[in-house]
């Protein structure tokens, strides 16, 4: 069976483009053939500022929306966050989603498909690694960055050009090595968490 790969939208403002850059590279992921790729949007969680009582560690969820998020991330075995960058950094939707798990990021590889203006969401991707590599994920060093994104949309859907391919394959040929390398570490942490 392919690893399941969890392309997920990072934003949740309701005027987000988040939605069309991720089905392209969810797309792009599912052509690849490498990966079972599924797409995740993180508003569908609802999921507020961290509210839950016990440190994440305990695993000793009370609401429904961790409950919930939690079955999702640990279904994955590896992601790719489509983010964009907010005041040179990622969402406080992303790191809010992150620091609401520990045990269930554990061992699992991601990539990152960063948009925005001039930087291409290339500063929000760098600042995110250190938490993403805290809760032992393996932050691939291969990302795609979509420089003045807004050009590439139109009516609502995002269009690739060379190098944004050329970028996604890279990202998705480097996370699969990592995803399989990782296979044994991740089934031994979901076997401990049963």
């Amino acid at each position: 069976m392919a690893p399941r790969l969890h392309t997920v939208i990072a934003s949740t403002r309701p005027t987000r483009i988040g939605p069309s850059v991720a089905k392209w590279f969810h797309d792009f992921a599912s052509q690849h053939g490498k990966f079972d790729a599924h797409l995740v949007d993180l508003a569908e969680f609802n999921l507020p500022v961290l509210d839950e009582p016990e440190h994440p560690a305990r695993r000793q969820y009370q609401h429904e929306h961790t409950k919930r998020w939690s079955a999702s991330v640990n279904a994955a075995d590896a992601f790719v966050f489509v983010t964009p960058e907010y005041n040179f950094g990622p969402p406080p939707s992303l790191l809010n989603a992150l620091d609401y798990l520990f045990w269930e990021w554990q061992y699992k590889a991601v990539g990152f498909v960063g948009y925005g203006g001039i930087s291409g969401g290339g500063r929000s991707t760098h600042a995110i690694k250190p938490t993403v590599a805290t809760l032992k994920m393996m932050p691939i060093p291969e990302n795609v960055w979509l420089p003045n994104v807004f050009q590439q949309i139109k009516d609502g859907v995002f269009t690739a050009n060379e190098f944004n391919e050329q970028g996604a394959a890279a990202l998705l040929n480097e996370l699969i090595k990592w995803t399989d390398a990782l296979a044994a570490l991740r089934e031994q942490a979901r076997a401990a968490l049963k």
